[in-house]
């Protein structure tokens, strides 16, 4: 790729506020409302705020996230309606998401949760705000008093405890939870928060020297596939309103820089290893979500994933297919501008139209319920309605 384009993408990162702002900043409390706040704003908006959109939920959101031009196409619209039919159909009655051998998974539910709420269903809003709701508590269910969030289907407890924490700060972020009620009740907002809360000191005592995670939560061993979870956990918690440390998010960005080939892709460990796109994607995302938009290994990085993972370059082989594309599509997602417009038709497309005619996307290896949650996390990613996707 040539270098004034790489030169412009991190012009674009540095703009992007969901990005821009370092993770490890303290709570600023002349902050105003987060947009998708349950309470409307009482005081005047600046101009450019003053258009607001609505979402199925209810919720208002600043006119600023609304999708840009052909991001959002009806087809990707009819996809979703029927991924989300889909999806739901899935829940079973304790309120979890996953079959098979990956049933009861918090993983699963975590993302699944996820992608009804990329579509603005929330506990107490939305035509799926119910399924969201049983889902929340499922996984709060789940949430040990050392605050490790598992199931008892658990395999590798801290890919669900990373995504667990995701979905409990964009919960806590979307409902109003930091004023004290979830749904009207405000005993499940302290849950939330308590939760959230243990789940962040968990995965910060568990950091390893080397500054990653591993599959359990001990200090001992680091993959770059486990530590992305992490990342983004503590990223979703900052954004709601709680501290991180600035040095666990040091060491992990230390961390995913040593597992950086000299191709600019990623190896599954420090030690050595072949890159692959899908683990490249993961440690992208990792320097982005800690805050690391100004930095050669973004640069180098998203030129490996634009040679070997964009759709019309890469194989059809389909291992970790929905793992690589949901955080491939994140990166380009938040470097925006030329590499954004050249990814986002080509994966809307490839989704769509492997899309099976019952709604759902299927995954040999994971579930169903897995494939169409991440699927729809992807498809919906324009709308903006997730905090972490927000400007």
């Amino acid at each position: 790729m040539k270098r004034s384009t790489m030169a412009n993408l991190m012009v674009a990162c540095c703009v992007c506020s969901v990005i821009a702002q370092p993770v490890i900043a303290p709570p600023d409390p002349n902050r105003p409302p987060d947009p998708l706040s349950q309470q409307p704003v009482t005081s005047d908006p600046a101009p450019e705020e003053a258009t607001k959109r609505s979402i199925p939920g209810g919720i208002h959101v600043s006119a600023q996230n609304k999708p840009l031009p052909g991001e959002v196409t009806p087809e990707l619209d009819a996809a979703v309606a029927k991924g989300l039919t889909a999806l739901v159909a899935m829940q079973n009655p304790d309120g979890s998401f996953g079959d098979s051998r990956w049933g009861r998974s918090v993983a699963i539910t975590s993302l699944s949760c996820l992608a009804l709420m990329a579509d603005g269903h929330i506990p107490g809003r939305g035509l799926y705000g119910e399924h969201v709701l049983k889902g929340l508590r499922f996984v709060l269910s789940n949430a040990g008093e050392n605050g490790l969030i598992a199931a008892e289907s658990a395999n590798g407890p801290m890919y669900g405890h990373g995504f667990a924490t995701l979905f409990l700060g964009e919960i806590y972020g979307m409902t109003g939870a930091s004023s004290g009620v979830i749904a009207d009740d405000a005993e499940l907002a302290s849950k939330t928060h308590e939760a959230l809360v243990k789940a962040v000191r968990l995965i910060q005592s568990t950091q390893n020297e080397e500054g990653g995670w591993r599959y359990n939560p001990v200090p001992y061993d680091a993959d770059v596939s486990v530590t992305i979870c992490q990342v983004m956990g503590l990223r979703a918690a900052r954004n709601a309103g709680l501290e991180v440390s600035k040095d666990v998010i040091d060491k992990a960005v230390g961390y995913a820089k040593r597992c950086q080939n000299a191709d600019g892709g990623f190896r599954y460990q420090a030690p050595g290893g072949q890159s692959a796109w899908e683990r490249s994607a993961a440690g992208v995302a990792s320097l982005l979500y800690a805050g690391r938009y100004e930095d050669q290994s973004i640069e180098s990085g998203l030129e490996y994933l634009v040679n070997v993972a964009l759709p019309e370059n890469r194989s059809t082989r389909r291992s970790h297919y929905f793992y690589g594309h949901y955080y491939a599509v994140q990166c380009m997602f938040l470097a925006g501008g030329e590499l954004w417009a050249l990814w986002w038709p080509q994966i809307r497309e490839e989704l769509i139209r492997t899309q099976q005619p019952d709604g759902m996307w299927n995954d040999p290896s994971v579930g169903n319920a897995y494939g169409t949650a991440m699927s729809l996390i992807i498809l919906q990613m324009p709308k903006r309605y997730l905090p972490i996707f927000q400007k």
